[in-house]
């Protein structure tokens, strides 16, 4: 099994990039958005976790900056019905940690925002891994009566034009500043930050 690459980055797509090894070797491994928006520009050295998977049909390397994204990934292919290409548009829709918080809050509005995923998945993969990925799930800390305005606020940033993620990474950035006194005050925040 490859768990690790080190080499110098030659291209880098949408969704995959090749890496040349010292040995001459260049491996191309399919990666997240959530992890190629934070690669080096091409020509610069690096290290991915990776983690080889393999099907009938073909043999794929899956590529990580951070162990723990490397162990989502790997949990989310244990789950029924969740096999690579699900489990890489669910790591391109959100970093690590919100996935595994959405998964452990069984939120199942963020999870429906995943390609490839309706309302009957999105319950059953959330039912099936809350507990398995509670440990990957960084809470922020959020008083009770906070969850649903919190929930609120995203539904109207969405409403007024947001992607559900940047509605979401705003919502959360001004949760941890300071729990505002009233869900519309959450609001105004979030928009006073995009």
């Amino acid at each position: 099994m490859i768990s690790r690459i080190n080499g110098v980055l030659l291209t880098r797509d949408t969704d995959r990039v090749e890496i040349e090894t010292a040995g001459g070797v260049v491996f191309e491994i399919e990666v997240p958005l959530t992890v190629l928006q934070r690669l080096p520009s091409t020509g610069a050295t690096l290290q991915l976790r990776t983690l080889q998977v393999v099907t009938e049909k073909s043999i794929s390397l899956y590529g990580f900056i951070d162990a723990h994204e490397r162990t989502l990934f790997q949990r989310l292919l244990n789950a029924s019905g969740v096999g690579a290409k699900v489990a890489l548009a669910m790591m391109s829709t959100y970093d690590a940690e919100r996935l595994a918080r959405a998964l452990v809050e069984k939120d199942i509005v963020a999870l429906q925002q995943i390609s490839g995923i309706g309302k009957k998945k999105a319950e059953k993969i959330s039912l099936e891994l809350a507990d398995k990925v509670a440990d990957l799930a960084i809470m922020t800390p959020v008083a009770p009566g906070l969850v649903t305005g919190a929930q609120e606020a995203v539904q109207a940033l969405v409403a007024l034009g947001y992607s559900f993620a940047d509605a979401d990474a705003a919502v959360r950035a001004v949760l941890e500043a300071g729990a505002p006194a009233s869900s519309d005050e959450l609001i105004r925040r979030a928009l006073s930050r995009g």
